[in-house]
């Protein structure tokens, strides 16, 4: 605990000097206050909360920092050897404090709680201690004109100290409260500050706008910006780069009027460049700490791996490149460069990023005033044409006339009005190869694998008969074994002993039959002519299969047909066109493009359209069948694909011919009809 009983006492002034010191951020002194408060109230634990307005106007009390930190890793030190308050340690009297900060936040003022009732200090006893809330305040906006300031509760502050009298927590607790006023001069520091750099940055850019006008054209201004800014804080070299294509092109070095693009180091500034460009922000190298006096998280967090090349050939240089920007957009980069015992720091790079977003409008005028010859031709064609509709509002009258154009084209043009389907290509004939009994995989035919050509009756699958055989073996010699008993009971003439041994003999005949079909059915071959499609047996060789399980599937390629999913709204159109080429003896055409090669259509003719809707994501569709032609280009493009069963599209259906107009009003005018019935 500080001793401040006297104001003239070195505890009073080393608190008044450490909380009137300047901090780089509003955290940072926000942190020293909270240290400064437990230490001088001799509180266990200090503990700032944050206003949380999640539901309408109630304040949740949000955990912003804890002093002192837990022990261990949470303790971190800050600048000058003081340990920072954390934010996750642990917080005695966890629920008192978040109602005492509740309390502070809803009242406004400074109260003390008791931790026996959790009531005002007046009614508590003191066995265990008080709970401080200290709110604090700070001011919003400016003074309106009468003088009046708005002010605002930032956060509270609760202090966890120990039993005292009641007197003493009265003290403890306005000495807080004066303290925690130290808060308000900070914000006027931080916006003192704030305004010194932006009247640093208006002149600067004011200077340099200045400069930029006696210059002709866009190269001059270039050279002149990067001159003045060497000049005026004594920089090694400053560097300009325009954006072109996402790319930054260096147009003007420092006391360097002609320079090839091809060196070295301008091929380094322009990675540098590249780099501040590509993270839309300022870089310095080296980089700032992320906290502490002259931190910044942004700076220290970014990409640096350019400006650390461009500086290697120094060991004392520095970097820092600023963007150029006009509204969202990054027309360009500066890079200035410096090396000794200079150093930039944050507020500087602030300064210097102000001026050139004032500098960056001007700059981006001037290069467009040196355009090059298509649009100075632009110009001129907007000139020449305000002879023909007027020199006031050129464009706009000329698109106009091209609406006026387009319209008339789109109402009198006709064409093949082409509905369109989702749509699939399958085989007209496909073949399910399945096990015809219990078995084992012996081995496949020569080359058998998914997309292999067979022709009808190549062995695809060939079944172990080891055991068939043998049984085969068996039923034989039960043949035999039949035979033998029937001549023997013939020789004693003893007819029941010869009808039972010819039941034998039929029982172990059919049986031989049977291990003989399936030896016989054992080598499984094509049943047709086309392509494996489905079945890859390859891991499989050895394994038992099934009765009547699934090997594989062979489709003849020869003879596709599309299955079309035709919109009911479009369907009349289709049958129409079906039924007219029918009756003419034409056919009904089409074409599909599939999503594998959309630009390699195949055509199709239309065989037959189910008459029944089916009902599928929100709107009927009718199934449309078609074959896809046998025409040498549909050959030529069916080779291109390596798949092609099961292959998705878009389907167009050649119908009759319409205006662009009716094709495209069509559904809309048939809405409002239904609208209106």
């Amino acid at each position: 605990m500080i001793d401040i009983s006297n104001i003239k006492s070195p505890g009073w002034q080393r608190v008044v000097t450490e909380l009137n010191q300047p901090a780089p951020d509003d955290r940072a002194y926000l942190e020293r206050l909270v240290r400064v408060l437990a230490q001088v109230s001799g509180a266990r634990q200090a503990v700032l909360f944050s206003p949380n307005r999640t539901d309408g106007e109630e304040v949740e009390p949000q955990v912003e920092m804890v002093w002192p930190p837990a022990s261990g890793a949470e303790a971190v030190t800050g600048g000058g050897g003081q340990v920072r308050p954390s934010k996750s340690a642990a917080i005695e009297q966890e629920t008192e404090a978040r109602s005492a900060a509740r309390a502070a936040f809803t009242s406004g003022q400074a109260r003390a709680f008791g931790l026996d009732k959790q009531e005002s200090y007046y009614d508590a006893g003191p066995q265990q201690g008080f709970l401080l809330a200290v709110p604090l305040v700070q001011a919003v906006g400016v003074p309106n004109a009468k003088g009046e300031q708005a002010f605002a509760i930032q956060g509270v502050v609760t202090l966890l100290i120990e039993p005292r009298a009641k007197d003493a927590v009265r003290s403890t607790l306005a000495m807080a409260e004066v303290l925690a006023g130290y808060l308000s001069g900070h914000t006027a520091r931080s916006a003192l500050q704030r305004t010194q750099s932006a009247s640093m940055a208006l002149d600067l850019a004011t200077r340099l706008i200045a400069s930029i006008n006696t210059s002709t054209n866009f190269k001059g201004a270039a050279i002149q910006i990067v001159n003045d800014l060497a000049k005026q804080f004594a920089l090694d070299r400053v560097s300009l780069g325009w954006v072109r294509s996402d790319k930054v092109r260096v147009e003007s070095i420092s006391d360097v009027e002609h320079f090839d693009r091809r060196m070295v180091t301008v091929q380094k500034l322009q990675a540098a460049m590249d780099e501040c460009l590509d993270q839309e922000q300022a870089i310095v190298y080296p980089q700032p700490p992320a906290e502490g006096p002259g931190g910044d998280v942004l700076l220290s967090q970014s990409i640096v791996h350019s400006h650390r090349e461009l500086a290697a050939g120094n060991a004392s240089a520095k970097v820092c490149s600023i963007p150029l920007r006009t509204d969202e957009d990054v027309v360009g980069v500066v890079t200035l460069e410096v090396a000794g015992e200079t150093k930039p720091d944050v507020a500087w790079i602030e300064m210097i990023q102000a001026a050139m977003d004032l500098i960056a409008p001007v700059l981006r005028i001037r290069k467009s005033d040196d355009r090059i010859l298509p649009l100075r031709a632009y110009d001129d064609g907007v000139k020449a044409a305000g002879w023909l509709v007027g020199t006031k509002h050129t464009v706009w009258k000329l698109a106009g006339v091209a609406v006026i154009a387009l319209a008339a084209f789109v109402a009198l043009y006709q064409t093949t009005y082409r509905p369109g389907a989702d749509a699939t290509i399958e085989p007209r004939v496909r073949r399910v190869v399945s096990v015809p009994f219990d078995a084992q995989i012996r081995r496949l035919g020569p080359g058998i694998e998914p997309g292999r050509d067979v022709a009808e009756g190549d062995l695809l699958v060939e079944l172990d008969t080891e055991e068939l055989r043998l049984g085969l073996a068996d039923a034989n010699a039960k043949i035999l074994q039949a035979r033998t008993q029937i001549a023997a009971a013939q020789r004693e003439q003893d007819q029941g002993k010869v009808k039972q041994a010819e039941a034998q003999l039929e029982r172990a005949i059919a049986e031989a039959a049977l291990y003989d079909y399936r030896i016989k059915r054992s080598r499984i071959t094509a049943p047709i002519s086309g392509r494996i499609i489905a079945g890859d047996l390859k891991d499989k060789i050895g394994a038992s299969v099934k009765l009547g399980e699934t090997l594989m599937q062979i489709a003849a390629l020869d003879d596709l047909i599309v299955t079309a999913r035709v919109e009911e709204s479009d369907i009349r159109f289709v049958r129409a066109a079906f039924e007219r080429a029918a009756g003419e003896g034409e056919r009904a055409a089409g074409s599909i493009a599939t999503k594998a090669s959309p630009a390699r259509p195949l055509a199709f003719t239309v065989e037959r359209i189910v008459p029944l809707a089916q009902a599928g994501e929100g709107k009927n569709t009718f199934e449309v069948r078609a074959r896809l032609d046998d025409t040498p280009e549909n050959r030529e493009r069916l080779r291109d694909y390596t798949l092609v069963v099961g292959m998705e599209g878009v389907a167009k259906f050649d119908t009759e011919r319409m205006s662009l107009l009716e094709i495209g009003t069509r559904k809309i005018i048939d809405t409002v009809r239904l609208w209106l019935w």
